[in-house]
């Protein structure tokens, strides 16, 4: 076991050497990411449907709830459900945006280090060159992958909440 844990990690550190220290930081901003959204499929899968509950005993605890006022408690409760669900949703919606972006900065940089051997040793030294082509092309393949995987889970993660609130509200009748 150890053995293959030994060699995936020298893969790992293979790829990473490969793409530069932009990769570095593709792969901390998909970490961040990642941690981000599991914590929110955390929460509205254990703790979101808590609070919900809590909400609907309260809003059927009430012995009013026709008036304007009593609406506008509801709006309210609806709302803070609604700002609980979407907390950090705007944050892991940049950070997916960002990789691209990332991953582009590594594509410059990379295609620097070319320009820079093209520099200093001629044309003619393809090795060297592919070391910076390899550098410039890893990083914008990483934050692509990493952009696709977040924008699938963080639609979806979407979806979820706004299916969440819309339970929340249906199970809040107003007449």
């Amino acid at each position: 076991m150890m053995l293959i844990l030994m060699d995936v990690w020298d893969s790992v550190r293979g790829f990473m050497a490969s793409g530069g220290d932009v990769l570095w930081l593709v792969a901390a901003v998909l970490f961040l990411m990642w941690v981000l959204m599991l914590e929110r499929y955390w929460y509205l899968n254990w703790i979101s449907p808590k609070q919900h509950q809590a909400v609907i005993a309260s809003w059927e605890a009430r012995e009013e709830t026709t008036s304007w006022h009593a609406h506008r408690i509801r709006e309210a409760w609806v709302s803070q459900a609604k700002q609980d669900l979407n907390a950090r949703m705007l944050l892991i919606k940049t950070l997916v945006a960002i990789c691209p972006m990332i991953g582009l900065l590594g594509t410059v940089t990379g295609m620097i280090s070319v320009f820079d051997v093209m520099a200093v040793q001629g044309t003619s030294n393809a090795r060297l060159m592919a070391a910076g082509i390899s550098m410039a092309t890893m990083p914008t393949m990483a934050g692509m992958v990493a952009a696709l995987s977040g924008v699938f889970f963080s639609t979806r993660l979407d979806s979820k909440m706004r299916i969440s609130l819309e339970k929340l509200k249906d199970s809040m009748p107003h007449h």
